[in-house]
């Protein structure tokens, strides 16, 4: 999955290197702490931050014997340095170092996910300043409700990306944390100044309070925050997949001179992006679950969130990060159809307009229930094929009694509907319009 869906970038933050260099970063700087603190010698120190290296490879081998990677780590480390590999790794436990590292990671990949998030705002920004006042009908349950603009929509998820970039950066905030005080939280045998040293040089904070591990809800309010997004991702792909249907045809996926959409049938042309971004949704909120799970770990901690986090931290924050990249390009290149806009805002022969009418009629002191009775009566008729909505108003002879036809002639004007766009995006983009 790196290697064919991620960019570079993200990738390289999850590979077997990354991960034991951000584990040495944390050693290097532990000795460098205790050295400071007159605890371990300053010769030692310095030979451990030039000598100590390692070898993805040789790890490997050594633990197959260990049967655990933190010691086959500083064993290969240990390899490099000589003698004063003995200082390594002093007073500290495996999550001080394990958890230190992966803060350090997974805030890296946050903030890539944050930038995906904003490139894919301004892009929701452009197109939604294009089709502005692109008039649409909007549709609850799937049917004809009353006009939109296709602008309005994409200034919807504009504004939902933007929740999504503050929940973003809480959850950055909030992972950002080392610990480096030994087996149970005590510092029995690490001063908690090598902590604050660590961490300071890192660019994280220390934990208030830990016991063996960092807590997992630290961790769970990532991988819930990429769940949400995810979601809001599905839910912009799962209406580009209606509007692409042959019956609907509002906007389109890019299709790109070569490009097949079906190995049978030369004519498809399928919303493949989208649906890809269906399913990869599924998968990253699948994610949420384990993380909330490993909560949970008995007393000061057991091992059973090591090996979901092995699996899940990669894969969630590589899947968020094709997700945003893919959608991004969809949306600059989606094919918008007014003129197919305008045609289906006419399917229903006016009936988008009945709400005016029924609102109109209670202002001039008709019930809401006669009012109601009056226009749906008529609107039925024409679902029933019986002639347009305006004709069918202009010929009854109860509305007659209320309104005149010039009133019954405005209720069609689609301007209406649009009076408040400008609001709306002032709104959202927190800028007057040009």
């Amino acid at each position: 999955m790196i290697e064919r869906y991620s960019r570079p970038e993200m990738a390289s933050i999850w590979t077997e290197e990354s991960k034991y260099r951000s584990w040495l970063e944390v050693e290097v700087l532990a000795a460098q702490a205790w050295a400071e603190l007159g605890v371990i010698p300053a010769e030692a120190a310095r030979e451990i931050k030039e000598k100590a290296a390692f070898e993805p490879e040789r790890v490997a081998e050594i633990e197959e014997k260990t049967r655990h990677d933190v010691i086959a780590f500083l064993t290969n480390v240990a390899e490099h340095v000589g003698a004063s590999s003995r200082y390594l790794h002093w007073g500290l436990t495996s999550s001080d170092m394990l958890d230190t590292a992966m803060a350090t990671r997974m805030k890296k990949a946050m903030d890539m996910i944050i930038g995906d998030v904003e490139t894919l705002m301004e892009t929701i920004k452009t197109r939604a300043y294009e089709h502005k006042n692109t008039v649409m009908v909007g549709r609850s349950h799937g049917i004809h409700a009353e006009p939109v603009t296709f602008g309005i929509k994409l200034a919807l998820w504009y504004d939902e990306m933007a929740r999504h970039k503050k929940r973003l950066e809480n959850a950055r905030e909030t992972i950002a944390c080392g610990k480096i005080s030994g087996a149970v939280g005590t510092f029995a045998h690490v001063d908690p100044r090598v902590e604050e040293y660590v961490c300071q040089h890192l660019g994280l904070k220390p934990a208030p309070a830990s016991n063996q591990v960092i807590q997992r809800d630290r961790y769970a309010e990532v991988f819930c925050a990429l769940a949400i997004l995810a979601g809001t991702v599905e839910k912009i792909a799962t209406e580009i997949r209606h509007l692409q249907r042959t019956e609907v045809l509002e906007a389109e996926e890019y299709f790109r001179p070569g490009q097949k959409g079906s190995s049978a049938m030369p004519h498809k042309r399928n919303p493949i992006l989208s649906e890809n971004l269906c399913g990869l949704a599924r998968l990253v909120r699948s994610y949420a679950t384990p993380s909330l799970e490993n909560i949970a770990l008995w007393h000061e901690r057991d091992i059973s969130h090591s090996s979901v986090e092995r699996v899940i931290t990669p894969d969630a924050f590589i899947a968020a990060d094709f997700m945003l990249a893919r959608l991004n390009g969809l949306l600059g290149k989606l094919l918008v159809y007014p003129e197919r806009m305008k045609k289906n805002l006419n399917l229903l022969k006016g009936l988008i307009f009945s709400q005016q009418v029924l609102l109109i009629l209670t202002q001039k002191g008709v019930s809401r229930e006669d009012a109601y009775r009056i226009v749906q009566r008529r609107a039925m008729e024409v679902w029933e094929g019986k002639g347009d909505f305006k004709s069918r108003l202009l010929e009854d002879e109860d509305l007659a009694k209320y309104m005149t036809k010039e009133e019954i002639e405005a209720v069609f004007d689609i301007n209406y509907h649009l009076k408040h766009v400008d609001t709306i995006f002032k709104r959202v983009f927190k800028r007057g319009e040009s």
